[in-house]
Order: structure tokens, then C-alpha cells, then sequence
């Protein structure tokens, strides 16, 4: 009971933004002519904020199964890099290990990989409830959403930024409980330069594949040191 209120009260402000953009989601969808059926579908088995944003409207515009595989590659292509990034967390946790790779969303990926966890808190058992509880976040606020756009009209012109929004208060939020910030200003940096580089529209891959270089190149230069190597080697 205890690891799941840590995981319960960790996973809070993701609840608070997964609900709100899963309404986003599931509004957007009744505005296209899809139900409940198709909400509860789509968010139990993609359980992909973005790519379940364009897929309503390939969905609407009739995209064949390939331009959809390409588009969701492209989109998600970022998770790659966080599997890599997560073999050896996840390298014993049990029979849950498929589900939790499913899971691995970006916001669920912070929370993992935040740092240690709270002492008498089963970590393993940890990983798994905060990957439950998002999901199943999205699948409430995705099922509420197309059940409200179903009765009430809604304007939904800007409701697929709402991910964006997300993604930035929980950046936000690990700046401010990290102490080492290195990390993420090397990510950024790689980011701003591939956007000048590639582009607004081609950026994305090269930047990746670029952190992670990166990151792997300074990787002892940015290992923590002392009682934090420590913790981490417990993990």
C-alpha cells in the first residue's frame, strides 16, 4: 500500500494533465464523427498522445495504413531513445516488462527516471503502478471527453497543442527538482542546432539520434559522483 501512494501522489500532476488533454482527445474525436467505442480503443491500445492527436485526422482524411505507419514512426520515433535509456531499469522487473515498455509514454518516462524513490517503496512495483495509473488517466479523460463532445458542440481549434503544453510543464517541473542540469541543456543545445539545421519539419530524428551521441560521449563527464553514484548504483 505503501509504494502505491508514493506512485498515486507521484503520478498526481500527470493525472491533473492527462485528464484535461485526454478530454482534449476524446472532443476532438466526437468532432470528427468517432464515439466512445473508438476513444476507449484507441487510448487503451495506442496510448499515444500525439499520434493519437494526427490520427484523427488521418482517420477523417482517409490515410492508408502505410502513410499512417510513417507518420506514427516519425512522430514516436523519440521512444526509441528512451528504451535504450531504460534497459537496465526495467531489466528485472518481472512478467509486467511488456506492459511497461507499451507504457513507456513521455510523461511516465520523467517520472521513472526522476531518481531514487522514497525508502520502505518497492521501485519495480513503483514503475509498474505509475505506468498504470497514467494509463489509465488517459483512457478516463479520453472516454469523458468523447462522451461531452457527443452532447455539447466544442470549437476544438487548438486543443492538439494541449501535448505540447504537457510535455513542457513536466520539463519544467524535473529543472526544478534536479540539481544537474547539464543533461538537459546538452539536449537542448543538439535541439536548437538540428532546428536550424533541418528545419521546423525534419528536425526531430536527427536531433534524437544527436542527444543521444552526445550524452554517450559525455557520459563520464556527466555521471554524478560521490553519495549520488551511490544511489544510483542501488537502482
Amino acid at each position: 500500500m505503501k509504494t502505491a501512494k508514493y506512485a498515486f501522489a507521484c503520478s498526481l500532476p500527470v493525472m491533473a494533465g492527462y485528464l484535461v488533454l485526454g478530454l482534449g482527445f476524446g472532443v476532438l474525436l466526437a468532432s470528427k464523427g468517432y464515439g466512445v467505442g473508438w476513444a476507449f480503443a484507441m487510448s487503451t491500445l495506442i496510448y499515444a498522445g500525439s499520434i493519437q492527436y494526427v490520427a484523427v485526422d488521418l482517420l477523417a482524411g482517409g490515410a492508408s495504413l502505410i502513410a499512417a505507419a510513417l507518420m506514427t514512426v516519425t512522430v514516436n520515433a523519440r521512444h526509441l531513445f528512451y528504451g535504450i535509456s531504460m534497459v537496465e531499469r526495467y531489466r528485472h522487473v518481472g512478467p509486467a516488462k511488456p506492459y511497461m515498455i507499451f507504457a513507456l509514454t513521455d510523461e511516465t518516462y520523467s517520472l521513472v527516471c526522476s531518481g531514487t524513490v522514497s525508502d520502505g517503496v518497492d521501485q519495480k512495483r513503483y514503475f509498474f503502478l505509475v505506468s498504470l495509473f497514467d494509463h489509465l488517466y488517459w483512457i478516463a479523460g479520453s472516454v469523458a471527453g468523447a462522451l461531452v463532445g457527443g452532447v455539447l458542440p466544442f470549437d476544438s481549434t487548438g486543443i492538439d497543442f494541449s501535448m505540447t503544453a504537457l510535455f513542457l510543464v513536466v520539463m519544467t517541473e524535473q529543472w526544478r527538482t534536479t540539481k544537474d542540469h547539464r543533461p538537459a541543456l546538452v539536449g537542448l543545445g543538439v535541439s536548437l542546432v538540428c532546428l536550424v539545421v533541418f528545419g521546423a519539419e525534419d528536425f526531430l530524428i536527427p536531433a534524437m539520434i544527436g542527444i543521444t551521441l552526445a550524452l554517450t560521449l559525455l557520459r563520464k563527464t556527466l555521471q554524478p559522483h560521490g553519495k549520488e553514484a551511490s544511489a544510483d548504483v542501488r537502482d
